[in-house]
């Protein structure tokens, strides 16, 4: 199963977490890393992962490489 999520990235945070959901759904997270070179997209995948009990691998960015507002898919197990 693919879960599409929208995300809000706030770089440059003193720790990477999740913030929480805004109104319309989006889930808003910090990154400590910068946003450069794609670093930020590493840390964010690395914080989603934890956040959603998922392997590194099964998070993707998609949507928005380089700019704040991303879409990740989630893959995770189909439920019972």
């Amino acid at each position: 199963m693919v879960k599409q999520v929208k995300i809000k990235v706030i770089p440059g945070a003193q720790i990477s977490e999740v913030v929480g959901e805004m109104a319309d759904g989006t889930l808003k997270v910090r990154i400590h890393a910068a946003p450069e070179k794609g670093k930020a997209n590493v840390e964010l995948v690395k914080v989603l992962a934890e956040h959603y009990g998922v392997r590194k691998s099964e998070v993707d960015v998609v949507r928005g490489h380089t700019s704040r507002q991303k879409v990740v898919e989630i893959k995770t197990a189909a439920p019972d």
